[in-house]
């Protein structure tokens, strides 16, 4: 090498290791680091290393930067593992999904060991990953223990039996003409016990009403008509086994002829006693809806809600307000804070001496859980009570009362108790409603609009009403999807309906019950249950006039999966991360907006049982609409096939609409999808029909549906839906242009509440799906040509 002066030359500088120098050896006793110990770019040259050590440098730094708000994500990586379970099929399924977590922990600790070289790099991706995935296995572990403790087998079939059992719970339904009461009661003397929920009609107990001392502990005699608790009726619909699973429910029915009570129940019958009387009482002050919205606001029950009142509620997006929950709860106990906070400041003694916040947040604590008590203690009116204690808690300690971080331990606390919570509606829609509360007040757009300023007091006002809005918009935006998987129908107009309601409901409806109710004590309750009266009728007009507006109410099929998922995902993006990185989550929030407006409406719907078939058409006007093969006088049937085929419609029989040919038997039509012709033959009872006539007419058709076992003579083209095969797979939901079939089964899998066949794998042909006999295979969900 030629030197830069006078061209002398130049010699190159030895390299020396010095022992903490990268590019020498390695120190004397330090291990030469693994291969895998340097993946993602440590001391790797390809260009994959590269990208990978960019990619996981990426992390590291996101998750450095990220500090406390990496928190609340442990609550949503144990909710999915509790969700995994329920979506996998079979006991295999789930000890691979566990595995699976507590591997890539492993992984981590080996990847990045704790004190190493890339324990300087990686440390926060280690902790992130070893976390999550031992907190995703532990999810798995606890919805699988609870199942497994709590979970109680369905009698194996309907039977009428005379039953004596111990009264667990009694539930008055006025409003249904009934009271509905849970009895422990065994079948035989050396049987184990079965938990049973019976419907006692109000009519069979005379004019007197419920016998003297029919209350929790009583012991009862009676013959009632018993039947397993019902699978979903078609698919995305209401799964009652699987939350009767979780109660422990073996059997529901109705009771048939006389109750007698053997031994009244004894003492005075508790919070249950105490919550009936506190019904009756409000009742009896205010009359008609507006009194059953008061005693349900004053002590849960909701019994006496007229169904009318109810849907109207519903559709307007109001419903939240008859659940006791975080809007009740926090009324409470913030009132009786503000309440003890001020009296407390009147006594300059003690003042002086004791700090009032504390004291305070005492007698709200106590207000809070008498008030959770009395209601009946749901999972959302607990959740709610933990999530306020827990403010009450920061409040005394002078710590940010509104953080994710206690959303988050509220949650796991709720499903570390009842994981199952996790799939119901409930959970979902409190902790989406509070987590968009939470997430909107803390951003820095909102506390900018809201910080103190001079100005006169109405545009301080108006900024109030403008937030409470636009907190309604954010509350429906984030309930909507989880409305529409659930219910399949959605108040459009709720943020407005609420922006009245709420108020209404908190600061003067609630008040005006505590004052009724404390000068009822001296008997000068009178003109305040006047006043309750009219703000309920305020509230019961404000949701019939929101209800009944055109376009109120969305309806929309069965969503996917995958779409809720998208949804799910960016929305907690958004919530729980802050700065601009959380607008990344409007990308699977807008995949997902694009899946579920392009969501297909099913042609057929088939009842489980057979019975029940709706078919979806066009009007003469372009109007969809649906047509029943049978005019069912149940609601539920209805509003089932109604909302899962996004018809608002009244359904039309099918014997009255042109181009359907009925006879005493079966029914016939074709429907024309994706540029073919369907020909369906629907079973309308069980005559007897000769066998080669039959025989004819299946070979005519595409699908036959029928509620009775057919012969295996009936070959149709494609799909025979008859009792053997919809024992096997339970309701369909049929796509005719994509030739798919969604069933029941597809989404039971081997969980304990599913009762149907247990040996269903595979995609067999559609003829043979058709004629497979019990215990062999029939389809969980089959896509098939014709």
């Amino acid at each position: 090498m030629t030197g830069p002066i006078g061209g002398e030359p130049m010699r190159d500088v030895p390299i020396i290791p010095m022992g903490d120098d990268p590019g020498g050896g390695e120190a004397p006793g330090e291990p030469r680091p693994r291969p895998w110990q340097t993946l993602g770019g440590l001391s790797s040259t390809g260009s994959r290393g590269a990208w990978s050590g960019r990619g996981l440098d990426a992390a590291e730094g996101f998750l450095a930067a990220a500090g406390f708000d990496r928190a609340p994500w442990l609550a949503v990586v144990f909710a999915g593992g509790i969700l995994v379970w329920f979506a996998l099929p079979t006991p295999t399924h789930w000890m691979v999904a566990m595995a699976g977590g507590a591997g890539a922990a492993l992984a981590a600790l080996a990847l990045w060991p704790p004190g190493s070289v890339a324990d300087e790099t990686r440390g926060n991706l280690r902790r992130a990953v070893v976390a999550c995935g031992l907190v995703f296995a532990l999810g798995l572990a606890v919805v699988w223990a609870r199942s497994a403790i709590v979970g109680a087998a369905p009698i194996a079939r309907p039977a009428v039996m005379l039953i004596e059992g111990r009264v667990l719970a009694r539930e008055d339904q006025p409003a249904e003409g009934r009271l509905r009461l849970t009895l422990a009661m065994r079948e035989a003397p050396d049987t184990a016990a079965r938990k049973v929920r019976i419907n006692v009609p109000l009519a069979a107990l005379g004019e007197g009403g419920p016998p003297p001392g029919l209350a929790e502990g009583a012991v009862v005699r009676l013959r009632a008509r018993l039947m397993p608790p019902a699978h979903p009726m078609l698919p995305g619909s209401y799964d009652f086994a699987r939350a009767a699973w979780f109660q422990g429910l073996s059997a529901t029915g109705t009771m048939v002829g006389p109750l007698a009570v053997i031994t009244p129940a004894p003492g005075s019958g508790g919070i249950a006693a105490l919550q009936r009387g506190l019904a009756d009482h409000v009742r009896r002050q205010v009359t008609g809806s507006p009194g059953a919205i008061a005693a349900a606001f004053a002590s849960g029950d909701r019994g006496g809600i007229a169904g009318v009142d109810e849907a109207a509620m519903r559709d307007s997006g109001l419903t939240h307000l008859l659940s006791i929950s975080g809007l009740h709860v926090s009324a409470v106990i913030g009132a009786a804070y503000f309440l003890a906070l001020r009296l407390l400041a009147l006594w300059p003694a003690l003042a002086l001496r004791v700090r009032l916040p504390v004291v305070a947040a005492g007698a709200g604590a106590l207000a809070g859980v008498g008030y959770t008590l009395l209601t009946g203690a749901e999972v959302p009116t607990v959740r709610s009570c933990v999530a306020a204690l827990l403010v009450l808690g920061a409040l005394a300690l002078g710590r940010d009362a509104l953080s994710l971080r206690m959303v988050a331990l509220a949650a796991g606390f709720v499903l570390l108790l009842w994981p199952e919570s996790a799939i119901g509606p409930s959970f979902q829609m409190s902790f989406a409603a509070v987590l968009a509360i939470v997430a909107l007040a803390g951003s820095a757009p909102v506390q900018t609009f809201l910080a103190p300023r001079e100005e006169p007091w109405w545009a301080r006002g108006g900024r109030r009403v403008a937030m409470l809005f636009a907190t309604g918009v954010v509350i429906e935006l984030a309930l909507m999807p989880i409305v529409l998987f659930h219910f399949h129908r959605a108040g459009i107009y709720g943020a407005l309906a609420n922006v009245v309601a709420i108020p209404l409901v908190t600061f003067i409806a609630m008040p005006l019950i505590a004052l009724g109710l404390l000068l009822d004590t001296l008997g000068l309750g009178a003109p305040v249950w006047w006043l309750v009266a009219r703000a309920l009728e305020l509230l019961l007009a404000i949701a019939h006039l929101t209800a009944s507006q055109a376009g109120a109410v969305r309806l929309m099929p069965q969503i996917g999966g995958l779409t809720v998922a998208l949804f799910a995902a960016g929305g907690l993006w958004l919530a729980l991360w802050r700065g601009r990185v959380r607008l990344a989550g409007l990308l699977p929030v807008a995949a997902a907006s694009a899946m579920a407006a392009a969501t297909p409406i099913p042609d057929v719907l088939v009842a489980g049982d057979g019975r029940q078939v709706g078919l979806t058409v066009e009007d003469d006007e372009g109007n969809p609409r649906l047509l029943a093969l049978r005019d069912s006088r149940s609601s539920y049937t209805r509003d089932n096939l109604m909302e899962l085929a996004g018809v608002a419609a009244e359904p039309v029989p099918l014997a009255e609409w042109p181009g359907a040919r009925c006879s005493s038997a079966f029914c016939t039509m074709s429907l024309e999808r994706g540029g073919r012709e369907s020909v369906l033959l629907l079973g309308r009872g069980r005559e007897q029909i000769e066998e080669r006539a039959l025989a004819a007419a299946c070979a005519d058709a595409d699908i036959v549906v029928a509620e009775r076992f057919l012969p295996r003579s009936c070959r149709p083209r494609w799909l025979k839906a008859d009792r053997r095969y919809l024992e096997h797979t339970g309701g369909l939901a049929i796509d005719l242009a994509r030739e798919r079939i969604a069933t029941v089964a597809a989404s039971q899998g081997e969980h304990g509440w599913w009762q149907g066949g247990k040996e269903r794998v595979g995609k067999p042909r559609p003829e043979a799906s058709a004629e497979a006999p019990p215990g062999q295979t029939a389809p969980h969900e089959a896509t098939t040509g014709r």
